[in-house]
């Protein structure tokens, strides 16, 4: 088995407003490790953020969960940055994630991209 990490974008470009996507992952990725989110612009996901999110049809993190407790500090050592899946299997390789832009009165509105990434292991093939 091989880790690695995959990444995913979703922008964001309506205020007060809802995205939902849909990531289709390889047929080699067996399992899941992890997961974290980040932003180009960490303040808009901090403040203004909530999401959903589904791995094979199933919820991992109901509505309204709160983006800023899925994000990791640089003062955190990488290998501890990720929200543990516990080696979750991938089913039928999909993850959905209904992102929730909302205002909260401390942040003004501008377009920004939230990234979800995944800590995975890949079949390499090898035994």
């Amino acid at each position: 088995m091989k880790p690695v990490r995959k990444r995913f974008d979703i922008q964001i470009t309506t205020a007060n407003s809802s995205t939902t996507e849909i990531f289709e992952m390889e047929k080699s990725i067996v399992a899941y490790k992890g997961m974290l989110f980040t932003s180009n612009m960490d303040d808009m996901l901090y403040f203004r953020g909530s999401q959903r999110v589904e791995i094979n049809k199933d919820e991992i993190f109901p509505d309204g969960y709160e983006t800023k407790l899925l994000m990791s500090g640089i003062n955190v050592t990488p290998n501890a940055r990720y929200y543990n899946l516990e080696n979750m299997k991938p089913g039928n390789g999909q993850v959905k994630v209904e992102f929730v832009d909302t205002d909260d009165g401390r942040t003004v509105f501008q377009p920004y991209r939230v990234s979800l990434y995944l800590d995975c292991l890949m079949d390499d093939g090898s035994k």
